[in-house]
């Protein structure tokens, strides 16, 4: 089980440790190294750790990152339903993907499935860490045959889910808006992701037009997420919209952006809006702080009266069954050929 990671503390030091990680990846900032080195050592790392930092302070509790301490009980709680070991790593910090297959094949394990905790397919996030696992196994693993989970972006339960999520929060509650709001990403990335080459952003009304290039389009994957549930939902399609959250500047990212759908709709006349991250599989700094406090003050401000965002499936039962058959679902012919 993979997710994103988290900084070891709220220090200036460990958090621009974390970020030089993160930023650093090519899968993120999908430059060359030289600009990339220039832009994350000589710019951001000097500019936003501080900031960043102060984010972290806003959220942690007294375990230590939201992220990780999410992530650790809804592992604890999957691997009690598995019969086989089960590891728990990041993409990025101190629990490493080199740590975690090290404790897997310590333990004898010679066929690992590799779950990513993220339900849709971008480049700086599924790919990445795809990606990593490979290339440890190459390096330093070369004996262990790998099976990946793949996006479950549309997956029926992982939908029932989001959709009971979102039942719950208004079913007693008068609302004007709910918005989804998925992580942001570049343009470029999904040009880059089309192994068609010739479909995303070339073809008219691309995300609708089948096509093989779905597979790995984050847009078409995150679009039908918010489709699938709506539609379970019954949700007249002017009561709903989708946005992205989080970008660096000087390029081209994915609209409407979370910030300036939120001041929109407020300045529109919305006085109440529901929230919800579907692209997350565990609240964390772009959940908690950027959605919770930071977009809820945009929309506050801006004249909406009610703001209330609802949290990720985190560990909650239904979440970790999910997973569960999920995994299950992919050892299959593996555990028959072993039995």
């Amino acid at each position: 089980m993979i997710n994103l990671g988290s900084p070891d503390s709220t220090s200036i030091p460990d958090v621009k440790k974390y970020l030089d990680e993160f930023l650093m990846d090519e899968r993120v900032i999908g430059k060359s190294y030289l600009f990339r080195w220039i832009l994350v050592k000589l710019v951001i790392l000097n500019i936003r750790p501080r900031k960043s930092a102060q984010a972290y302070k806003k959220i942690w509790w007294k375990e230590g990152s939201p992220l990780i301490v999410l992530s650790k009980r809804l592992f604890e709680k999957v691997t009690k339903l598995l019969d086989i070991p089960v590891a728990l790593s990041m993409r990025y910090g101190s629990i490493s993907i080199n740590k975690g297959l090290k404790e897997l094949t310590q333990k004898g394990v010679k066929d690992i499935l590799v779950m990513p905790l993220y339900p849709h397919y971008a480049m700086s996030s599924y790919e990445t860490v795809t990606e990593k696992v490979k290339e440890e196994v190459v390096n330093n693993f070369p004996d262990l045959e790998l099976n990946i989970i793949p996006p479950f972006y549309k997956n029926p339960q992982y939908i029932d889910l989001l959709s009971s999520k979102i039942h719950e929060s208004i079913k007693d509650v008068k609302y004007d808006h709910i918005l989804f709001s998925y992580h942001g990403i570049p343009i470029s990335h999904l040009k880059i992701s089309d192994p068609t080459n010739s479909h995303c952003y070339k073809t008219k009304d691309c995300c609708n037009v089948s096509s093989n290039a779905h597979a790995t389009c984050y847009k078409h994957q995150v679009l039908e997420t918010t489709n699938k549930v709506i539609e379970k939902l019954n949700i007249d399609k002017t009561k709903f919209s989708n946005s992205f959250q989080s970008r660096l500047p000087n390029e081209a990212w994915l609209k409407p952006y979370t910030d300036a759908t939120l001041k929109e709709l407020a300045g529109n006349g919305t006085k109440s809006v529901q929230v919800i991250c579907p692209g997350f599989s565990a609240d964390c700094l772009e959940t908690i702080e950027e959605i919770g406090i930071e977009n809820r003050d945009y929309f506050i401000e801006a004249g909406g009266e009610s703001f209330h965002y609802i949290p990720c499936l985190n560990d909650e039962q239904g979440h970790i069954e999910a997973l569960t058959q999920l995994a299950v679902k992919n050892l299959r012919g593996w555990l028959e050929s072993a039995s």
